[in-house]
């Protein structure tokens, strides 16, 4: 059988990918299950972290390998987060730090000039070269305080107007139909599908 690595060390973040990718004909694992392979995001964008660490690990391990880098673009803000979505209120910050300093910078902004998205790049890499990139776009607004307890990260300051709910509010089948990951994923399985 043949076997796709997943580049994260995110355990939430790997059981959404499973999820999204469904009954896989493959076998699926992550980097939880190598003991050393590090990777330095150097690249200044979402597409380029994306394909530094689906290279990296495929060259690493041998095996095919899905990658992604995505976060959370607020335009008033100047696109911050941005690349610094995991980081933005420092190196080891949690998700309730990173919500905090997001809130606070966007003190006395009212929700309807609070537009965000949340950008998700899709890397996939083969050993024998072939290299697909794909991206996916979810629309929405930054809540004035924290809503839900579902998800994680950004999600209970993520508010998705169309059915008026966080994406901490909704279940996670919800949200992986209409997620920027799920619409990375519609668009990079139909590789996978070709070459796996």
């Amino acid at each position: 059988m043949n076997t796709l690595v997943i580049a994260t060390k995110n355990h939430g973040k790997f059981l959404e990918f499973k999820k999204m990718l469904g009954p896989a004909k493959f076998n699926i694992i992550s980097l939880l299950d190598f003991t050393n392979i590090d990777i330095e995001e150097t690249g200044s964008t979402f597409d380029e972290n994306a394909l530094i660490k689906a290279s990296t690990v495929c060259q690493k391990t041998g095996l095919p390998t899905l990658a992604d880098d995505s976060g959370l673009q607020v335009p008033i803000l100047n696109g911050e987060p941005g690349i610094y979505t995991a980081r933005y209120a420092g190196e080891g910050a949690t998700d309730k730090d990173n919500i905090e300093k997001l809130l606070k910078n966007l003190t006395g902004v009212p929700l309807d000039k609070r537009q965000a998205q949340f950008v998700c790049s899709l890397a996939l890499v083969f050993p024998e070269g072939a290299t697909f990139l794909e991206r996916g776009i979810l629309e929405g607004l930054i809540t004035l305080s924290p809503r839900g307890t579902g998800g994680f990260g950004y999600d209970p300051v993520f508010l998705v107007p169309e059915i008026n709910k966080t994406l901490a509010e909704i279940s996670p089948d919800e949200k992986n139909r209409i997620s920027h990951r799920a619409k990375a994923m519609e668009k990079i399985k139909k590789h996978l599908i070709e070459h796996m």
